[in-house]
């Protein structure tokens, strides 16, 4: 097990109503507000001196995450248990660990995943259980195999994500990895065009899951599955049974980016 990485951090407004605007909507935030699922990445973000960023932008590995001879990473998956949300004016502690390390041989060759676990506090106590899986893959690793997503849902958003949109949330989450703001990079990545962040995706599936369905999550995981691009349609889709809730994305290819589950309050 590694060390742990404390951030702690006093729960503002202004990011929640940044995103909110980013979003188009006009909802209120103020002091004792609960912030929306997985919105809780806008807080007790990890600064780092731009000097210990690595060549994709993120940290350099090796200061927190380990280093293990495969340069490029990206975010895979989570799980989550909510058990009480963020709200405007507490002041929060994240504790994270990474909790797992497994190095295996794929269809393309070495290939690691790496999981931190993070918990989030208040002085009320547990906020967020929260597992987050980090993939690892060598520099010239072939994009992976996609597969057709489903059509039988129940709810449903089309929209498109575009370069201001990715810019506001990278800045949002300080989140500096160039796949999403440097077209060149993202070239030499062997991506067609600005990567979409896997969890902002995640998010607009719970906030589709909230707005269109009424109902919040128990508990909620998600895999990535295939890359959505800047400026290109995509639905955001859901199926509700019971207290149950299947959630994906669905390209406009009808390739499925997103695969997510979640049990609901």
């Amino acid at each position: 097990m590694s060390a742990v990485e404390e951030v702690r951090d006093t729960v503002t407004a202004f990011p929640a109503r940044a995103m909110a605007a980013s979003l188009n909507r006009a909802e209120p935030f103020h002091d004792a507000t609960p912030l929306p699922p997985l919105w809780h990445w806008l807080h007790a973000l990890k600064l780092y001196p731009l000097a210990e960023a690595g060549v994709d932008g993120h940290q350099a590995l090796g200061h927190f995450l380990p280093d293990l001879g495969l340069p490029r990473r990206m975010w895979a998956g989570g799980r989550f248990t909510f058990h009480r949300p963020l709200e405007v004016g507490a002041e929060v502690v994240r504790r994270s660990q990474v909790s797992k390390v497994e190095q295996k041989e794929g269809r393309s060759g070495p290939i690691a995943f790496v999981t931190v676990a993070h918990r989030w506090s208040d002085a009320s106590g547990l906020l967020i259980d929260e597992e987050q899986d980090i993939v690892y893959r060598r520099a010239d690793a072939p994009p992976g195999a996609t597969q057709p997503a489903p059509g039988d849902e129940t709810l449903s958003r089309t929209m498109s994500a575009g370069p201001v949109l990715l810019f506001r949330y990278s800045a949002l989450t300080f989140n500096g990895h160039r796949i999403h703001y440097d077209r060149n990079f993202c070239a030499v990545e062997g991506y067609d065009g600005l990567v979409v962040h896997g969890p902002l995706l995640a998010t607009l599936l719970l906030d589709l899951l909230r707005i269109e369905g009424g109902r919040l999550p128990k508990t909620f995981a998600f895999r990535a599955m295939a890359p959505v691009t800047a400026d290109t349609p995509f639905a955001l889709c859901a199926r509700i049974e019971g207290d149950s809730a299947r959630l994906w994305v669905r390209r406009q290819d009808g390739i499925q980016a997103m695969d997510a589950t979640a049990t609901l309050t």
